[in-house]
């Protein structure tokens, strides 16, 4: 493993809008998944051989330090840029040893992952949530292994992810699916849309929130069209996609306004939360009322 230096590692957000977090927390650098949209590999970020996951020099004093100063606590996010859950972090336990200083400190969570490593901290997330909101946000953008292992070789599995939420969400954790993105073209069908929330809820999860499309930066684009070429090979989806949306940052599926209404119904049918609004409010209850900022 390579450590690279790190002033602070918890900083603030601009808003609470996105899950009620009011810090953010990137312990690891470049991630290790190879999913071939992932808009952490843009040229905006700067992250150069982002398929190399390094970490940060003295993370766990820094994180210390960075808590101790801030005047006010808040949930603190993690998984923006690089999964916190990293096949790395089982023997490293650097994200594990944060959420003992979250705990310790009075801060809450919302972690983002694609990796079944987070059922081994429900312990922690337990602890975290008898104080303050703690979030654990699954990404899961189709339920079909197969075509998750051509779109995020490096992940484990779709079965394996539902597993792990069923397991967080039977410790009460409140936690729930990243449906995004769904890939125009390639996940955007209706049973997969379905299938994705049927089986959220019978795993208990308490919320799904979608993306119907995906961004697409430079750097990230060119990735993404060149993984397209080699995993479906012969079917021209490279060509597709830059016949559609050109250089657009957002790129919707063409039945994104069909699908939005299938996924709203299996939500309500299935009690799922699928708003921001209400998944922060859900999150929140029983806790300290916060002022959030929308």
């Amino acid at each position: 493993m390579e450590y690279i230096p790190a002033k602070t590692i918890v900083t603030r957000t601009k808003d609470e809008s996105w899950f009620g977090t009011a810090y953010n927390m990137n312990i690891y650098r470049g991630c290790c998944h190879g999913c071939i949209y992932c808009d952490s590999r843009s040229d905006c970020y700067q992250v150069g051989e982002f398929d190399r996951v390094r970490a940060k020099a003295d993370a766990l004093r820094i994180i210390r330090d960075d808590l101790r100063r801030k005047v006010k606590t808040g949930v603190v996010g993690t998984g923006a840029m690089s999964d916190p859950y990293n096949p790395f972090e089982k023997e490293l336990l650097l994200t594990r040893r944060a959420l003992e200083l979250l705990a310790a400190y009075g801060f809450g969570v919302a972690i983002a992952t694609k990796s079944d490593l987070v059922v081994r901290d429900r312990d922690l997330l337990r602890e975290i949530g008898e104080q303050n909101p703690a979030l654990v946000k699954i990404t899961i953008t189709t339920a079909d292994d197969s075509q998750a292992a051509r779109l995020e070789p490096g992940a484990p599995s779709s079965s394996r992810r539902f597993a792990a939420l069923e397991a967080v969400s039977r410790e009460e954790i409140f936690a729930g699916v990243l449906m995004m993105p769904v890939l125009p073209f390639l996940e955007d069908r209706e049973e997969n849309i379905r299938e994705i929330v049927r089986r959220a809820a019978g795993c208990g999860a308490r919320f799904v929130y979608p993306a119907m499309g995906m961004t697409q930066r430079p750097g990230q684009r060119e990735w993404f069209y060149r993984r397209l070429e080699e995993q479906f090979p012969g079917e021209g989806l490279a060509e597709r996609y830059r016949r559609r949306f050109g250089s657009r940052y957002w790129c919707p599926s063409p039945r994104a306004k069909e699908l939005w209404e299938v996924f709203t119904e299996e939500c309500r049918r299935a009690g799922l939360l699928y708003q921001m609004t209400d998944i922060i409010r859900a999150s929140r209850l029983g806790y300290q009322p916060q002022q959030l900022t929308f």
